[in-house]
């Protein structure tokens, strides 16, 4: 395949008949503007491909999204896959010198990015205006329809991509599973749809099926709960673990009949916080995991099995050497492919776990490298970060192993590191116990919601300087 040669075939078919199909009255978007109908939106895409086809856009071509989430956002990425281009999407709280370097590494040839207002910093939604740049970028060398960053909650972002096909497969897959939003349901989206959730969970997913997507005006709690009731049809709350501490710091939250579940992805949430969850709300915490490489994998949407998921269907997961593994025919890593990430057609998910072999559910017990040596006995920081985030005032725990047991620890206010120590003297062994304990009102995060785990970005933010109290 030369430079010249188109990437994709039939790239404008899939999107006009998987995404933007459907009556022209059907509402696919809720803003606070004013409901988004598909008549309007296929309007709103079709003058942002003239728009990008103007500033030199073509089929193969590569162009780099970094808009926050908004209408601009999802007319413009629509757009792209029109036009046959490749999209690179851009977290837009990427510094300029972090966006500086993606845009160069990847070849980027057109950007989108905004006049620089972005209004509230509490809106999941935002009204931009957008911005065309043209760089000395390349043509497309993959035929990938989506380049990604991973989160780089363990390190360094690595380039993910996903064609047109496996994006499709994807929605496919979510309408297969039970306990998704039905069409004419909602579906509160709160995560970035740079990313895989809310991506392909929520946006396309949605335009798919014909669920109507209602991003709350602010980000909080009440915002969530304000966005459930302003319709009558069922809506899901689709989210990751951070938005549940939102909803669970409303103290005597209305009756929502509408309210059906909440559904999050990311880490794993403590069978506490799920309790809380369902006693407070009256309505299932499901649970989802997932990767940018692959998206959905398991999931458990009714917290049956909890902590154990079901296999997505489609998806083949097998465990070996106590690592979870799922087929993949082909590398999604663009470049060189790290053999310890992929290879003969599995995907390393470098999260160890178990497979039942009778039923098939699949437990993720954290990531592979969790099992540590400390004296010559074995430890599980897994089990230890689950004992932590089990204990009254803990809203989030961090623990690793750097020739010791480190734990950093966000607190609820008003509780003091000293009395966590205390309860976890009573729950976990001496050799369990982390011998250097930071505590802080908050934790570092990634973009995607989920805890930084790199110990160079949590020893510099840890400094004993900033500390608030340290074991």
């Amino acid at each position: 395949m030369t430079a010249t040669e188109p990437l994709f075939s039939g790239t404008s078919e899939w999107v006009d008949e998987i995404l933007m199909n459907g009556a022209d009255n059907g509402v696919c978007l809720h803003l606070p503007g004013g409901p988004i109908a598909r008549s309007a939106l296929r309007r709103l895409v079709a003058g942002r491909e003239e728009a990008l086809v103007t500033a030199g856009l073509a089929r193969g071509g590569r162009v780099a999204l970094n808009l926050p989430p908004s209408l601009a956002y999802v007319a413009n990425l629509l757009a792209a896959w029109r036009i046959g281009a490749q999209a690179v999407l851009l977290d837009h709280r990427l510094t300029r010198y972090e966006v500086g370097a993606a845009l160069d590494r990847l070849g980027v040839q057109v950007v989108v990015g905004t006049d620089g207002g972005r209004g509230n910093p509490l809106a999941v939604f935002h009204d931009v205006t957008e911005t065309i740049s043209v760089r000395r970028g390349s043509p497309a060398t993959t035929p990938h329809a989506v380049l990604q960053l991973s989160s780089g909650s363990t390190g360094p972002s690595k380039v993910i991509g996903r064609t047109a096909a496996d994006l499709v497969a994807e929605i496919e897959r979510y309408t297969r599973i039970d306990g998704v939003p039905l069409p004419g349901e909602r579906v509160i989206l709160l995560p970035s749809m740079v990313h895989v959730l809310g991506l392909v969970g929520g946006l396309l997913y949605a335009l798919h099926a014909g669920v109507e997507i209602v991003p709350p005006r602010r980000l909080t709690g009440e915002g969530i709960l304000d966005a459930v009731a302003s319709g009558a049809t069922p809506a899901t709350v689709l989210g990751v673990p951070f938005h549940i501490g939102l909803l669970g710091s409303v103290s005597d939250p209305p009756k929502l009949p509408q309210l059906k579940r909440m559904t999050t992805g990311g880490e794993l949430v403590p069978t506490a916080v799920s309790t809380a969850f369902g006693e407070k709300y009256g309505v299932p915490l499901g649970n989802m995991w997932g990767m940018t490489e692959l998206g959905v994998i398991a999931t458990d949407l009714f917290g049956e099995h909890r902590p154990a998921l079901t296999p997505a269907p489609g998806i083949e997961v097998r465990e070996a050497g106590g690592e979870l593994l799922v087929r993949r025919p082909e590398s999604p890593y663009v470049g060189l492919s790290d053999p310890s990430r992929w290879a003969d057609g599995w995907l390393h998910t470098k999260d160890a776990g178990r497979v039942d072999p009778e039923t098939g559910l699949v437990t993720v017990l954290g990531r592979l490298d969790s099992q540590v040596s400390v004296g010559g006995l074995k430890v599980d920081l897994t089990e230890v970060e689950h004992t932590i985030t089990s204990l009254p005032g803990v809203e989030a725990a961090v623990v690793l192993y750097d020739k010791e047991i480190s734990a950093f620890v966000q607190l609820a206010d008003g509780v003091s590191g000293q009395s966590v120590d205390v309860v976890l003297a009573e729950r976990l062994a001496g050799y369990k116990r982390p011998k250097r304990t930071h505590y802080a009102p908050a934790l570092p995060r990634t973009t995607t919601g989920k805890l930084v785990r790199d110990p160079a970005v949590l020893r510099e933010r840890f400094s004993p300087i900033t500390l608030e109290g340290e074991r």
